[in-house]
């Protein structure tokens, strides 16, 4: 009898839940786009429905119910590639999946998808301020700006499924510009950023991406040491090399410049004597500067050490003194770069002047026999 009863209970919560299908928390219909929702104009995106249950069949909608390609009430089978695309696919979409065993029967609709499609306005520029390289635990300041007056802008990191983030446009010297602060200690910052730039009244119609920036968190590891190879102070256009080198086992080193934004990478190599070196040959000496290194792991190629100690590397002998460069003339240079001009001149206006003569006697003649 028991046995009958709990037979029955199956039966009915079998069809109870034919009856009503995975509602309520149970039901989460996911819409994702490959490889990523930020699609540049004429390009391609994969829309994918998914479901815990699994789904045969899914069918796509836009929020706003504008005309697009999709035809309305098209069912499509496990994923449908979107494209070319024109700002007329920018918008919201959403997907129902069909469950496995039924085919009227549909999920409720999945979270809303915002496909923004770029490249149809011109680029913004993007800065980090105080720099890009940020000591762990300080705050930098992301900077986007651009000559045309965007009301919004968009800050995306590169490689990651987050939704780029939405900041406000204000204008700024006959343009527009956003900032957006943050704290390395409370965010996972590091990494390549890029933003964008939109209007009101077509949000999801962007512009070009700017330029990347990369943000480099520094601090992580201990400091590696630097050296000079012949030494620190070397004579105008001998060659010098710049080692970095750390007991720790990193993968490769940045070598920079006081002054200079950019930064000179290059894999470590183990050493004789167990440390992991990385020699930055600079070639013929012309100019001094202070040089840092940080060294990093290609697991993580965002996050470094801390800097070395500063190495200041002098030239004596400056070379422009013996080989004045072209942008910074003398006297002396100046006089001679010129010369062969104004011999050229003089040629001419003797081989001009003596053909007026000529001329002038030719027509002289002429004019006496009449």
């Amino acid at each position: 009898m028991s046995l009958m009863v709990v037979s029955v209970v199956c039966v009915g919560f079998f069809l109870v839940q034919r009856a009503c299908p995975h509602t309520g928390g149970q039901d989460k219909t996911f819409l994702s786009a490959w490889p990523s929702a930020l699609v540049p104009q004429g390009g391609h995106v994969t829309l994918r429905c998914h479901y815990r249950g699994g789904f045969n069949n899914f069918t796509l909608y836009k929020d706003d119910r504008s005309h697009v390609p999709i035809f309305p009430g098209r069912i499509f089978q496990e994923s449908f590639l979107m494209g070319p695309v024109t700002p007329a696919h920018a918008g919201t979409y959403r997907c129902r999946g069909s469950y496995p065993h039924s085919l009227t029967e549909w999920s409720t609709p999945s979270n809303p998808l915002a496909i923004r499609v770029t490249g149809v306005h011109k680029k913004p520029s993007l800065l980090a301020l105080p720099g890009p390289l940020v000591k762990s635990g300080e705050t930098v300041t992301l900077q986007c700006s651009s000559d045309t007056v965007f009301e919004h802008f968009f800050l995306h990191r590169e490689v990651t499924l987050e939704e780029p983030l939405h900041l406000v446009g204000e204008l700024h010297g006959g343009g527009s510009q956003a900032k957006y602060s943050i704290n390395s200690t409370t965010s996972d910052l590091a990494g390549t950023f890029r933003c964008y730039g939109s209007f009101t009244h077509s949000p999801y119609v962007l512009s070009a991406p700017s330029d990347p920036l990369d943000i480099v968190i520094t601090g992580l590891y201990e400091k590696p040491s630097l050296s000079a190879q012949p030494g620190p102070t070397v004579q105008a256009g001998e060659n010098v090399t710049l080692s970095c080198s750390s007991r720790c086992s990193f993968d490769m080193y940045h070598l920079s410049r006081e002054g200079e934004a950019r930064e000179l990478s290059l894999s470590a190599v183990r050493s004789v004597n167990g440390t992991f070196q990385g020699d930055f040959p600079l070639g013929p000496a012309t100019h001094g500067g202070t040089y840092r290194c940080f060294g990093s792991f290609r697991t993580t190629p965002y996050k470094w050490s801390d800097p070395s100690d500063p190495l200041p590397v002098s030239v004596t002998g400056n070379p422009s003194r013996t080989w004045p460069s072209p942008t910074e003339p003398n006297s002396k240079t100046g006089i001679t770069r010129h010369l062969p001009i104004v011999i050229r001149y003089s040629v001419a206006t003797i081989i001009f002047t003596i053909l007026l003569f000529f001329l002038l006697r030719h027509w002289c003649s002429d004019k006496k026999r009449l």
